[in-house]
C-alpha cells in the first residue's frame, strides 16, 4: 500500500511540472506543494511511522 502511494505521489508531481502544456500558466506552486508532500511521505516511510 506504501509503495501505491509514493508512485502516485511521484506521478502528480511530474504531472504538475510546469514543463506541460496544460500546467505552464500554474508556476511553481503545484510541483512546489506536490513535493513538499512527497518529501514528508518519504521521510515517514524512512522512518517507520508509515
Amino acid at each position: 500500500m506504501n509503495l501505491i502511494i509514493l508512485i502516485l505521489l511521484v506521478m502528480l508531481v511530474v504531472g504538475a511540472l510546469p514543463s506541460w502544456g496544460h500546467s505552464q500558466s500554474w508556476g511553481y506552486a503545484p510541483s512546489g506543494g506536490l513535493g513538499l508532500v512527497l518529501l514528508i511521505v518519504v521521510v515517514l516511510l524512512l522512518t517507520g511511522r508509515l
